[in-house]
C-alpha cells in the first residue's frame, strides 16, 4: 500500500508539472494545480485499490492517473477570446 501511495504522488506530481508545462495560460496558479493533480492521485488510487484489492499495482496505478487527469481538466478554463465588434456598430 505504501508503494501504491508514493507511486501515485508521483504521478499527481508529474501529471500536473506535464499540464502546467502544456497549459500554462488556461490554468490556475500553481499552488492550486499542484495539491489538485496529487490529491486527486491519492483518492483515485485509494479509490481503485478498494475495487480491486490488494495485488493489483499496475491497475491501483492507472486508476490515480486517470482521476488525476479527470481532476486536473475541471480545473482548465475556457480560452479567452477577444470580442469582435462589428463594423456596423
Amino acid at each position: 500500500m505504501f508503494l501504491e501511495a508514493l507511486g501515485s504522488v508521483l504521478l499527481g506530481l508529474a501529471l500536473s508539472w506535464a499540464a502546467l508545462r502544456r497549459l500554462p495560460d488556461r490554468l490556475p496558479t500553481q499552488r492550486v494545480v499542484y495539491p489538485a493533480g496529487t490529491l486527486g492521485a491519492l483518492f483515485g488510487a485509494y479509490l481503485t485499490h478498494t475495487a480491486l484489492g490488494t495485488g493489483h499495482l499496475l491497475g491501483t496505478l492507472l486508476g490515480a492517473v486517470l482521476v488525476a487527469a479527470v481532476t486536473l481538466s475541471l480545473l482548465i478554463r475556457p480560452a479567452t477570446r477577444r470580442l469582435r465588434r462589428s463594423a456596423a456598430a
